[in-house]
């Protein structure tokens, strides 16, 4: 194979980059050493949806680098979310001063470099912070995602999953921390006994679990991020009246004590845009690029389905207009089904310091597309401010690889005052709107006026104290065996069949375990139990789909209908936005 000279590498760049429709321009390549302002890199705006990654080890200017790409976005009329982990993006409101080096450098690449400062909307996560409060209420949020928070195994998130559609059904709206114990300790009690058999398959022992952790959350002080006024992720999308996009910047200053609840607050605007946004198709623009900076965050000790959920997500909200791009260290923070879903990639360098770091650079460069460029030698050598390209053409195919020294942000890299942040969110056609919280009457109400105060502490015993590490999981099952006297084989594979009928797909239930030998010896120890009626004529799903059935498989009914509701009620994650409950 012929050695290609510089001339020709620089030739297919400028090639590969030269697009008919608006970009975003991210600098210029770096071949053989040498800088060509003539070989411009840029991003096509319509393929901004496909989603992408910017990653590099610490300190080689991945922050900067989103930076760069909001303002363009802004400038294009594309709206932006930010999150701003370290305080550095709020400088995009303040218009920066060029210095000699900084001029320098833009003169180097072609970059016709101007201060200036760009529409930002400084929003705090449940008001912890300057900016514009961002709640959400514990209904919209939905129990996987809170079940996420709370640290909750599989059994008990199934267990708080049912407790949402108790209280879905019997109207008690579930707004802040406080409804969600109250229903809970209603449940738990001796008032709301009855109601906890009906659930079937929520025990005791789990609920008080679920409590705690509850409690344990509000004495947190994190019961400040759920409430009312919800967050309508509407106003994401919003523009300037000069048409810029408008940048919506979370401030996140106590990201350290609280990652978890960051990352899933995150998905949660992500899942409420994914529901409510119309298709859209393949459009000039996307409506909204979303930055989840700190990717790392979202996934480290993610449950299955919680990782299936995100990557549902980032499959289908590209048709739905909105582009989103991870920021993190290394490629292998992301796993395999979604990195593959991301197809636009600035990697800025790496380092191999250990072997796990050369492993991480191997596999980083397998990733890429033939190149001209020896790619764990550029990688490892990239100074600041320069990163490996490759993004989709307008066409959908991958562009030639290019080593790039990125172009230099308009507005401040760095915090804007004090002052120009309190200013800006006192001046917010939003302040008025989400400014203050408020204590509409919900579940908490209802319950207390119904039967007295049932707010006290959670309940206690050894049942209850060891459910979290196996005991609710035992429990569980235990009760789901005794739901009547069939064979619980026979009612989940009736259960299954039932579920791919209605919905018209395959069933999401594990697939019945084998018989063992000694089942039937297992089956006769039961007592058959008598089937019950359920409560207040057995309405919505559960109970028709008894009385279909007989009284026989009540409980798999009630509880496959349980399954359904949510199924057919609520997004991917289990959220329900204010707007879809209307």
């Amino acid at each position: 194979m012929a050695i290609k000279s510089t001339a020709d590498k620089v030739a297919t760049i400028v090639q590969g980059y030269t697009l008919d429709g608006p970009t975003i321009e991210l600098g210029a390549a770096i071949v053989d050493g040498e800088l060509h302002k003539e070989a411009s890199v840029r991003l096509p705006l319509a393929m901004m949806n496909r989603h992408g990654l910017v990653a590099g080890a610490t300190g080689t200017g991945k922050t900067v680098t989103l930076h760069m790409m909001a303002e363009q976005l802004s400038t294009a009329g594309v709206p932006v979310f930010l999150a701003d982990i370290k305080g550095d993006l709020s400088g995009l409101a303040t218009a920066a001063t060029g210095t000699e080096k900084l001029l320098a450098r833009t003169e180097s690449i072609g970059q016709a470099w101007s201060g200036r400062t760009f529409p930002v909307e400084f929003l705090a996560l449940g008001g912890d912070g300057k900016g514009i409060p961002v709640r959400a209420t514990i209904t919209s949020f939905g129990p996987i995602l809170l079940s996420r928070i709370l640290d909750l195994n599989e059994t008990q998130e199934s267990s708080l999953q049912l407790v949402f559609h108790f209280a879905d059904k019997k109207d008690l709206e579930l707004i802040d921390l406080k409804d969600l114990r109250a229903v809970i300790q209603f449940l738990t009690s001796a008032e709301g006994k009855d109601e906890l058999e009906e659930l079937g398959g929520l025990s005791k022992a789990t609920a008080g679990v679920i409590l705690r952790e509850l409690i344990t959350l509000e004495a947190q002080g994190m019961e400040k991020f759920f409430g009312e006024p919800e967050f309508d992720t509407a106003e994401l999308l919003r523009t300037a009246p000069d048409g810029r996009g408008v940048v919506s910047c979370l401030e996140l200053p106590t990201l350290q004590t609280k990652p978890m609840l960051f990352s899933t607050f995150l998905m949660w605007l992500l899942a409420d845009l994914f529901e409510d946004l119309p298709e859209a198709g393949d459009l000039d623009k996307p409506k909204l690029v979303f930055f989840l900076d700190e990717a790392h965050l979202l996934f480290n000790g993610a449950s299955k389905a919680f990782l299936d959920a995100i990557t549902s997500t980032v499959r289908l909200i590209r048709s739905k207009g909105v582009g989103i791009f991870f920021v993190t260290q290394t490629p292998k923070d992301v796993p395999a089904d979604v990195l593959g879903q991301l197809a636009n990639r600035v990697q800025h360098a790496l380092r191999a310091y250990t072997p796990e770091d050369a492993k991480a650079l191997r596999a980083t460069v397998s990733t890429f597309p033939t190149s001209d460029y020896d790619l764990e030698e550029t990688l490892t050598t990239a100074g600041i401010g320069e990163a490996v390209i490759t993004v989709l053409n307008e066409k959908g195919a991958p562009t030639p690889v290019a080593l790039t020294r990125l172009r230099a942000p308009e507005s401040v890299m760095g915090p804007s005052t004090d002052e120009l942040i309190s200013s800006t969110v006192a001046a917010s056609a939003l302040l008025p709107k989400y400014g203050t919280a408020v204590d509409n009457i919900s579940a908490y109400e209802k319950i207390a006026a119904a039967g007295g105060d049932r707010t006290g502490a959670a309940p206690t015993g050894p049942a209850a104290g060891t459910a979290h590490h196996g005991g609710a999981r035992d429990s569980g099952s235990q009760e789901s065996a005794q739901g009547g006297g069939l064979d619980p084989r026979a009612i989940d594979a009736e259960a299954r069949r039932i579920e791919e009928e209605i919905l018209g797909r395959p069933s999401s239930r594990p697939a019945p375990a084998p018989r063992m030998p000694d089942d039937d010896n297992v089956s006769e120890r039961r007592a058959p139990q008598p089937a019950q009626p359920p409560a207040g004529g057995g309405g919505g799903i559960g109970g028709e789909l008894a009385g279909a059935l007989g009284g026989g498989l009540q409980s798999m009914a009630r509880s496959l209908g349980t399954q359904l509701g949510r199924e057919l009620l609520r997004g991917v994650f289990g959220t329900s936005s204010k707007r879809r409950r209307r």
